[in-house]
């Protein structure tokens, strides 16, 4: 007997091991076939809980995971580029798009496996084109995954003659919220619900475990999978940790509800198995796919109840990064190019002052290493690069139009500005890789080099500052502040090095903390440079 038990426990290791391999490589293989525009998809077409709930869908079937949509769902409500309510909808469509693979898994295509592997190595191994071997990666993971089922199915048939397991099922369907702790607690476990569901579909392929029985672990899988977002979300901002315990609620709730009527729903899912005559294993899929259905039926029209419950469960206020534009109405383009240049001009001075922020908490960092501030600089560095392509775009389709002189030369005047202000990012990112070589190889600036950087870094600020209201007001006055502050950053830089390198031939200071220093001192002179760039035009000359 104890060599039976060694058998099935391998079989049924092993048969999981590759089947999500196989899980992994085919969402893998869909992923890179379909081009790499998840996002896109996300942040383009989320405009209201209807197209969100589709966009979850057709994301989750590419990469054939949940957890992965909504850990993507919720890196995006991180880093700004969605709202709490756009990732509800999300949520909700990656719970539905997830039934694909039981589906895919309940056509029994075991004995056809192992050749439809070899078709997707031969393609992989023996091929140079990028498409083709993405193809074969999708195929060898497709066949993997049903070589992975019927190692588990062989490794669980053995347990429908033992009199414990046979006593756990009975048990599961007498007290069906046993069923959903042991689907909850392995999905979470595994981190992946359609491996848990896969086993249950062999189970129920062996006759090891009835209907009745399986249907409260698949409710628990839904629930086991959403450990996966609450991990992605943790040190995330607080909207993001609300995106992650809407995924819990939303499926907490759904489970609670189908509980309730657990009775006739087993009844629907088994006059719809003898209706259309469904093996086990589909029938599996198909309670999957009804039970998510109905769940985000009943619960869509709610979002706005969800999302404020999870805002009073973790309440706070997030220091929001808007990614996206908040002034380019492309409809003035045409109709008001005037109007549509205005637009422009308040999007980029918006740009200037995430730039200003960007700058302050790089400053703060590189006193207090907080992670914290780097992490909140390193978002705005994401904003200002898609700003930086938004007005670009914007304000290249405004090209055509026909400008005056003076509107041709604001045209003019906010094209280079944009391309300041995004450098002015790379310096300040610059410099928070610096502060975190520092940190990380333990390099110790002397007392002095740090005031002399603290120094250098508010004459920065205060320059840029200058030059965003130049550019704001047109202001001639503030214009000419930011070059004689420029000037003031130049000396100091060349004042700063001079006492730098005393202190080095003094032995005062290392020479691995006198590159960080005298790098980031670099950066900060050039942070001025882009300053002066902007006001030229608000001067009408170059300096």
């Amino acid at each position: 007997m104890e060599l039976n038990i060694q058998a099935m426990l391998f079989d049924f290791i092993g048969g999981l091991g590759i089947f999500l391999l196989g899980i992994k490589y085919m969402g893998d293989g869909l992923q890179r076939t379909a081009g790499d525009r998840l996002r896109n998809i996300l942040d383009r077409f989320t405009s209201n809980p209807v197209m969100g709930v589709i966009a979850g869908i057709v994301v989750t079937v590419l990469i054939q995971s949940s957890s992965g949509t909504t850990v993507l769902t919720v890196g995006l409500v991180n880093a700004g580029f969605m709202t709490l309510r756009q990732a509800i909808g999300v949520i909700m469509g990656a719970n539905i798009g997830t039934t694909i693979t039981a589906f895919i898994i309940g056509f029994d295509l075991g004995a056809y496996s192992l050749p439809i592997i070899g078709i997707g190595a031969f393609m992989l191994f023996f091929f140079k084109n990028p498409k083709i071997t993405n193809i074969g990666l999708t195929i060898f993971g497709f066949g993997a995954l049903f070589f992975g089922l019927d190692l588990m199915s062989s490794g669980v048939k053995p347990l429908s003659t033992l009199q414990t397991f046979s006593d756990l099922t009975l048990s599961m369907s007498e007290y069906p919220i046993l069923g959903v702790v042991v689907g909850t607690v392995f999905t979470m476990i595994v981190q992946s619900s359609s491996a848990t569901i896969g086993i249950l579909q062999s189970l129920m392929l062996e006759g090891a475990i009835e209907l009745k029985a399986a249907l409260p672990v698949l409710f628990g899988d839904n629930l086991g999978t959403t450990i996966t977002a609450i991990l992605a979300s943790i040190g995330a901002t607080i909207t993001a940790r609300r995106a992650a315990l809407t995924h819990v609620i939303f499926n907490l709730l759904g489970t609670i509800i189908i509980l309730i009527l657990l009775t006739p729903f087993t009844l629907l899912v088994a006059h719809i198995q003898q209706l259309v005559n469904l093996n086990p294993a589909m029938t599996i899929a198909f309670a999957h796919g009804i039970f998510n259905f109905s769940n985000t039926l009943i619960q869509l029209p709610f979002i706005g109840i969800l999302a404020m419950i999870v805002t009073k469960l973790v309440p706070g206020e997030d220091t929001v990064i808007q990614y996206k534009p908040q002034h380019l109405d492309p409809i003035f383009i045409q109709q008001s190019p005037t109007v549509a240049l205005d637009q422009a001009k308040f999007e980029v001075i918006r740009m200037g002052e995430y730039a200003i922020q960007g700058l302050e908490e790089t400053s703060t960092f590189l006193n207090t290493n907080s992670k914290k501030n780097e992490e909140l600089a390193m978002q705005i560095e994401g904003a200002l690069n898609n700003l930086d392509r938004e007005i670009t775009d914007y304000l290249v389709k405004l090209s055509s139009s026909e400008f005056s002189e003076v509107d041709r030369t604001k045209h003019t005047m906010l094209l280079n500005s944009v391309r300041d202000i995004e450098r002015i990012g790379d310096h300040y990112e610059n410099v928070i890789e610096l502060i975190n070589y520092k940190i990380s190889n333990k390099v110790d600036i002397t007392e002095q080099g740090m005031i002399d950087l603290n120094e250098m870094f508010d004459l920065t600020i205060s320059t840029v500052k200058e030059a965003i209201q130049a550019l704001s007001e047109l202001d001639r006055e503030a214009a000419l502040s930011v070059v004689q502050k420029e000037k003031q950053i130049d000396n100091m830089e060349r004042a700063f090095r001079k006492k730098h390198i005393i202190r080095l031939n003094e032995g005062a200071c290392t020479g691995t903390a006198g590159i960080v220093f005298a790098d980031i001192l670099s950066n900060l002179e050039r942070i001025g440079d882009h300053a002066v760039n902007m006001v030229d035009e608000v001067l009408g000359e170059k300096h």
